[in-house]
């Protein structure tokens, strides 16, 4: 029998955050329950078990109507203008920043509290409106309701003002770039903490990592993916636990961020009498989509901060200081990356065997990730490929492998050769030069530590 295991409550958390109705269904439940006490408290009043205050609106049952009516009347008018400002903007951040950009703007909090904001006052209003009725005693008029409904009506105000200031703000493109970088931020620090937390295993037993490999290799059985699309998140905790029920070893072929086909290979078992068994759990412990997101994969931001950058180099944008800003904040992001990436790709059960070996992912990957597109769209572009080599060189700073080094240099050496085959100016390309000999001088080897090749240089920029 298929047992049921959880969903991650980090892939729980992106799936609510991107979302426009779940703000707004908990405020417009708050705004039930709310009504509930004030219609409780007006029963009670009109009971004569309790007494108002005197602020409280004490106007007749028509009063309240024409009131009522006018707050709801005016609130849905400025919820479809609110509603209209919103699709404006998605439509802008569609054609300026790219179609992955709408999940930023859809996960925007102002916007959902403000669409929420107004569709609860809505629900108030007429709620109170249709408690209006002809009782034993008169007419019945909520009328500390109807004074909450006016006091909700102010809150609507302010937080239309605010959302009217947020969108002006929100769809600047430093804005927008900044909330890119801190969701990567973001995203780092939550892949280190769990790295670390992971590796508290404490003892291992069982086959090595490499021997285990070998024995996948030759005798191991591979497992289709249930179903086409990206792969988005995988429960590394819940695989192991179905691992350890199957004993067997399960290896990923792929990671976050990678689109898997329907039927082809997704991970290989061993042994393969195990394949089975594993095959039935694994839908549960792994979740594809229509779309990447960033839980688990980091190269998500990075493609969008580079989308963005090479949009702003196309001849029909030209706008190179918005290239710029993107290469500053893609530093700022590799810095963590080189300081705190160290994933953790063997995971193990509590005894210490191995259980499961993800995908690699590689530090190379994300520097060319980060600088390969942008470098090849930003050819004849000295001030471009100077900030390139500076952010290389803020990077380099927090290399402590040869690896990183190498692959922060073969970027600058890549950076270098550009120049001189596409920058016409004698002068440009020493000012990249320049730049180029302070990233050497950060980035010169430690004692021991054997280094590159030099690139050729062409005489003219070699002084």
């Amino acid at each position: 029998m298929r047992r049921w295991l959880p969903r991650p409550s980090a892939r729980r958390r992106d799936a609510l955050r991107t979302n426009l109705w779940l703000v707004p269904t908990l405020e417009v439940a708050a705004a039930v329950v709310l009504f509930v006490v004030t219609y409780t408290i007006d029963q009670a009043a009109y009971r004569g078990d309790i007494t108002l205050p005197g602020w409280v609106n004490n106007g007749s049952a028509d009063a309240a109507r024409q009131i009522l009516t006018g707050i709801a009347a005016a609130v849905i008018t400025v919820m479809g203008l609110v509603f209209s400002i919103t699709i404006v903007a998605l439509t802008l951040a569609s054609t300026q920043f790219g179609p992955r950009m709408l999940r930023n703007f859809i996960s925007d909090r102002g916007t959902q509290v403000t669409l929420g904001t107004f569709v609860a006052t809505f629900v108030y209003a007429v709620l109170v409106l249709g408690s209006i009725a002809h009782g034993p005693k008169g007419d019945f008029v909520p009328h500390l309701s109807i004074t909450v409904a006016l006091a909700l009506v102010l809150a609507s105000l302010v937080v239309l003002i605010y959302f009217i200031h947020h969108m002006a703000k929100s769809i600047q493109l430093p804005e927008v770039i900044a909330s890119i970088a801190n969701d990567l931020a973001g995203a780092i620090d939550a892949e280190a903490i769990s790295a670390d937390g992971s590796r508290k295993a404490g003892r291992e037993r069982g086959p090595s990592v490499a021997e285990l490999e070998r024995r996948m290799d030759e005798s191991g059985a591979m497992i289709p993916a249930p179903r086409s699309g990206y792969l988005q998140f995988v429960a590394y905790d819940v695989l192991v636990d179905i691992a350890s029920q199957a004993d067997a070893v399960v290896r990923f072929l792929f990671r976050p961020g990678h689109f898997v086909v329907q039927g082809l290979p997704l991970a290989t078992v061993w042994p393969a009498d195990a394949a089975n068994e594993v095959a039935r759990e694994l839908e549960h412990a792994h979740f594809t989509g229509p779309h990447r997101t960033l839980s688990q994969d980091l190269t998500f931001a990075i493609d969008q901060l580079v989308e963005i950058a090479i949009r702003a180099l196309s001849p029909a944008v030209n706008d190179t200081f918005t290239a710029l800003t993107c290469i500053d904040w893609l530093s700022d992001g590799l810095c963590k990356i080189t300081a705190l990436w160290d994933p953790n790709l063997i995971h193990r059960d509590a005894e210490g065997r191995v259980r499961i070996i993800a995908a690699e992912v590689r530090y190379e990957r994300f520097i060319e990730r980060s600088f390969d597109k942008i470098r090849q769209a930003s050819r004849r572009m000295p001030a471009v490929m100077i900030r390139q080599i500076d952010a290389l060189t803020r990077i380099a700073a927090y290399a402590t492998t040869p690896r990183q080094r190498a692959a922060l240099r073969a970027q600058a050496q890549m950076i270098l050769r550009a120049s001189d085959e596409s920058v016409p100016e004698p002068q440009d390309r020493l000012d990249v030069s320049r730049r180029f000999e302070l990233f050497e001088a950060v980035i010169a080897p430690v004692s021991g530590e054997r280094a590159l090749a030099p690139v050729e240089r062409p005489a003219e920029t070699a002084t």
